[in-house]
């Protein structure tokens, strides 16, 4: 009798072992990816998996509302860069505005995680507003070494390289706060670190957040460096004549375009004018919202079911 209850044991611990092994087998398995043709669709299923792991600012629409019409602008803005017909396309962009509270920190974040998305494209974002520097904060991440501690230290850059969670997208902070930012950018050493980041890798994008330019003097000496320029101006904030202003102290050539931000339309009948109609985005939040992950449980009885209909 104890040799037969004996023999029973070990039967029920083997069974139990092999069934632990397939569920084991089964989480291991890759989640497929619903059916989807759109590579749009594609990659806000991607932000949406890296909004799950990753705390973002409320800022990166890119990443914390990839399915909003306000998202989708910036893919476009990602898509008129990158498709710019130029013999030379720019792979480094300053993006900066005539006044604070513009918007260009954001600008400037969204775009870098625009193209990031975008296949085998590297993107850099570095904050050059080292009076201001909130470029880690928009990646959740507190105030940290940056560029400043590069430009007035001895350390190789990319000690001061963070990545963000996105693929393919690294920032570089503002640092610890300076009183001589203008002169520390004017640098030769940091004329020096735009043309090695530039130079290094041929398939990526740097996009520098600046300072704004009529309240500050760095945005002038960036203008030097980089290849293009965008600037953001709050709709129905700017003045036209300080946008004008504004203008007038860049290099008119390296001028990609403008932005313009915080755009409210009074009626349906002008919205869908300018960002047709919206009810992909609504169709698509009700369809693609987040769920929670299934446990190993959950999947075993999901692959039982798949199993048994076919």
């Amino acid at each position: 009798m104890g040799k037969m209850f004996k023999a029973l044991e070990k039967a029920e611990r083997e069974r139990g072992l092999e069934k632990e092994k397939r569920i084991s087998q089964i989480d291991r398995q890759e989640v497929p990816q619903p059916p989807k043709a759109d590579y749009r669709e594609r990659e806000i299923l991607q932000t949406l998996k890296i909004a799950g792991r990753t705390t973002f600012s409320d800022g990166l629409v890119i990443c914390t509302q990839p399915g909003s019409i306000t998202a989708e602008q910036f893919r476009k803005l990602r898509t008129r860069i990158l498709g710019l017909d130029l013999n030379d396309p720019p792979k480094t962009i300053m993006i900066t505005s005539a006044t604070e509270a513009e918007g260009k920190t954001s600008v400037a974040a969204n775009l870098a995680a625009a193209i990031a998305f975008e296949l085998n494209i590297n993107a850099l974002l570095v904050d050059t507003d080292l009076r201001n520097p909130s470029v880690g904060e928009m990646f959740g991440f507190k105030r940290t070494r940056g560029l400043s501690d590069y430009l007035t230290g001895q350390e190789n850059i990319a000690n001061f390289f963070i990545k963000t969670g996105i693929d393919r997208l690294s920032i570089i902070p503002g640092g610890s706060g300076q009183e001589n930012p203008s002169e520390l950018l004017g640098s030769m050493k940091m004329e020096n670190l735009v043309n090695e980041l530039k130079s290094r890798y041929k398939d990526r994008y740097i996009i520098f957040d600046s300072s704004p330019l009529l309240a500050t003097s760095e945005p002038g000496v960036l203008t030097k460096m980089v290849d293009g320029i965008v600037l953001v101006v709050r709709a129905g904030v700017t003045p036209r004549e300080t946008v004008q202003q504004a203008i007038s102290h860049l290099d008119g050539e390296k001028i990609l375009g403008v932005v313009l931000n915080d755009l409210e339309f009074k009626s349906d009948a002008l919205n869908s004018r300018y960002f047709g109609s919206s009810s992909y985005y609504y169709r698509y939040r009700r369809e693609h919202r987040e769920k929670k992950p299934e446990k190993p449980w959950q999947k075993y009885l999901s692959f039982l079911k798949q199993k048994g209909k076919s």
